[in-house]
């Protein structure tokens, strides 16, 4: 009998050790309990939502997200019942999708990024060489945008450009790579800067300057041929070596590669005289979306990772600090286009493709 107390006495005491450690991982479960939020985003947001300190810091404030990836001109055609978010990478296309899911009041900016211009160094250097464009540094300039305009009205080539003779790869038709129009926010962008530049300074509203303009943007484009669908694809490649010497990405990516410790000694930034901002805007599909959106632009310790991924936290010129090596502190010298609604940037991205 006192045996058999003895294995009841265990079985009983195990069972009260089991029963403690899983009331504590309920507690602790409890503790860290999190709403889940859907989200699709753009491709150049994806390392930043991926990043275990931003999910960390969502977390403290009772969130996750679960993020999938969309070119931001694609997303309105998504089926996006059962989203709480949309994170397209400039108003244009939110505005679209604000007004397909009937979302009203203003929709949150938490940050913003410039197009760019990234080069190999003998590309820029002979681009500067020829006028079309100013190098600072040595890893950063401008490039000079009616100049480039005028250069593939005419179908320059790199063979015409004094210098390039040097180098082997610098050879064809002088073109910037871009992501499609019709699905990229990027691509979208670039010709919304070309078009503004090739109207005379002034944006593009009417059927008129859309038929002014729109051979020159078939030009941009089709002498490309098959273009990304994301511009974190098309940076990647950039940065392997691989495709177009001259490529139309988002100040961020660059600003995040530095941020990573990575500093390619053959990588120039060309900041365009006449250029767009890429507002990143928030679309709240639900209550939690709207929370994380808020959080997004208001709480510090995610402002402060904003600025890691190489965003522009709005609002807050002073919290982005970057590698003047390649970038620009401030935005000086550089002209900020307006971008055309969306119905004419539909327009444009079409007529471009052709």
């Amino acid at each position: 009998m006192r045996r058999i107390a003895g294995i009841v006495l265990a079985v009983l005491l195990i069972g009260g050790v089991v029963a403690a450690v899983v009331a504590g991982r309920s507690d602790e479960d409890n503790g860290t309990a999190t709403k889940t939020v859907r989200a699709v985003i753009g491709s150049e947001k994806a390392e930043f939502f991926a990043d275990p300190d931003v999910v960390k810091a969502l977390a403290a404030k009772g969130y996750t997200v679960k993020a999938e990836t969309s070119g931001s001109w694609a997303m309105e055609g998504l089926d996006l019942k059962g989203y709480d978010l949309a994170l397209p990478s400039s108003q244009a296309p939110a505005a679209e999708l604000a007004a397909k899911y009937k979302v009203t009041g203003a929709l949150p900016r938490p940050f913003y990024s410039p197009l760019v211009v990234v080069a190999h160094k003998n590309a820029a250097e002979v681009l500067a060489a020829n006028g079309l464009a100013a190098l600072e540094e040595a890893h950063r300039g401008t490039l000079r945008m009616a100049a480039y305009l005028d250069a593939a009205r005419t179908d320059r080539t790199w063979q015409q450009l004094k210098g390039a003779e040097k180098y082997g790869e610098l050879t064809g038709t002088l073109y910037l790579s871009s992501t499609d129009p019709e699905t990229s926010n990027s691509g979208a962008l670039y010709l919304a800067a070309a078009s503004y530049v090739a109207n005379g300074g002034k944006v593009v509203a009417t059927d008129a300057e859309v038929d002014r303009t729109a051979p020159l943007l078939r030009k941009l484009v089709s002498v490309q041929g098959a273009q990304q669908a994301g511009s974190d694809a098309a940076f990647r490649d950039f940065v392997s070596g691989a495709g177009n010497p001259l490529v139309v990405v988002y100040e961020s990516q660059v600003a995040s590669l530095s941020a990573d410790g990575q500093k390619p000694d053959d990588l120039v930034v060309l900041y365009p005289d006449t250029t767009v901002n890429s507002d990143h805007t928030a679309v709240p599909l639900t209550e939690n979306g709207k929370a994380v959106a808020e959080l997004l632009s208001s709480d510090p310790k995610l402002r402060e990772l904003v600025v890691r991924h190489g965003f522009r936290p709005q609002g807050g010129a002073a919290e982005f600090t970057s590698d003047t090596t390649y970038l620009k502190q401030e935005l000086t010298g550089v002209r900020q286009a307006p971008v055309p609604t969306a119905k004419v940037l539909h327009e444009l991205a079409r007529r471009a493709r052709g």
